[in-house]
């Protein structure tokens, strides 16, 4: 098997299912991904191939004089016949919408993502000259509030990973499971917590990936390319000693590389991995919905604490955007504002 056939699999799968949605799509709709290949990873292409099938349902159900005609056979023309308001009304119809007896909502950020990817196609064709306007671009994005950066707390992460090793609030047929999975599910977490790697990268590494030597994990970041992320001493023990207990099992077929495993002895997937962190998370805080991204926002934030460089954890997190990784400092200057308030005596005591 290839050193990352993980990753090729999931850009393999994420190619196929593309390409059965671009069967529902307009024909010209090929000629626009196939522009936009050698710029955007698969599972951008695919978020967008879904995105334009509901916008040009919404079409179908809304516009009159397409409403007979099958989508297939939309012509590239049709592009530049929508206005600005027609936009403007698929947002609103995002808003709330019932496909196949389904309801579906979106956020602001949901309207935001799906308005990119029309935008990106508008922005294709008329660049190559192929439509007359770029209507699109007229729309202007959805204005996004901000969202509270939920992470844990120091004291939170100890009591995780302490409820890790020892199982105690966990149920009598978590605890079943637990003795079976307790150092696996323990040098994952630690792991994640130590190092802010997405869960696709952990779940991506395989057994050469790791250089204990050097205390350093290779993985594969959005976009493809490799990276060396570094590990402390508590990584590192809990890796060893996951590593030992790996070394005593039989992988399926297919999955002799794979670093982490499940129970069925397979790649450990990206789903397994968010389940065993909310069912251990749920235990630390009922307040606080912890999730895989939530470790690593811990993890940025604890990192910049620690260190007070912004471009040392937007480097260490895989960030290409400094601005993107000042959101796992959020609450680090709401410390530094609180410290400010108590700083300045207006009267000597």
């Amino acid at each position: 098997m290839s050193e990352h056939s993980y990753h090729d699999q999931v850009n393999k799968e994420n190619i196929e299912k593309m390409r059965a949605v671009l069967q529902e799509l307009p024909k010209f709709c090929k000629q626009f991904f196939r522009g936009i290949e050698n710029t955007t990873s698969t599972r951008t292409r695919l978020g967008y191939a879904l995105d334009l099938r509901i916008f040009f349902e919404f079409i179908q159900q809304n516009n009159n004089a397409m409403r007979r005609t099958p989508i297939q056979e939309y012509p590239l023309s049709l592009l530049d016949q929508l206005g600005r308001e027609d936009i403007e009304e698929y947002l609103d119809y995002l808003e709330l919408y019932y496909k196949d007896d389904k309801e579906y909502r979106n956020d602001e950020r949901g309207k935001s993502r799906k308005l990119a990817s029309l935008r990106s196609m508008y922005h294709y064709f008329y660049t190559s000259e192929l439509i007359e306007k770029d209507v699109a671009a007229l729309v202007p994005m959805p204005k996004l509030h901000e969202k509270e950066i939920i992470r844990l707390d120091p004291d939170e992460v100890a009591t995780l990973l302490e409820l890790v090793e020892n199982g105690e609030e966990l149920t009598e047929t978590e605890k079943k499971y637990h003795k079976v999975t307790k150092t696996r599910d323990l040098a994952l977490l630690t792991l994640l917590l130590g190092t802010g790697i997405r869960v696709s990268e952990c779940v991506g590494l395989n057994l050469n990936d790791v250089d204990f030597k050097n205390g350093g994990i290779r993985i594969v970041r959005k976009g493809g390319y490799e990276a060396v992320v570094y590990f402390g001493e508590e990584v590192e023990d809990a890796l060893l000693d996951y590593w030992e207990e790996r070394a005593h099992k039989t992988p399926a077929p297919g999955h002799e590389e794979a670093l982490f495993l499940s129970m069925q002895n397979k790649r450990i997937s990206v789903r397994a991995v968010e389940k065993l962190v909310k069912k251990y998370a749920s235990k630390v805080t009922s307040l606080k919905k912890i999730t895989p991204h939530k470790l690593r926002s811990t993890y940025g934030t604890n990192l910049y604490r620690e260190t007070g460089d912004i471009y040392l954890v937007a480097d260490v997190l895989g960030h290409k955007d400094v601005n993107t990784t000042r959101k796992h400092y959020a609450a680090q200057q709401e410390e530094n504002r609180r410290r400010a308030a108590k700083a300045v005596k207006l009267r000597e005591p």
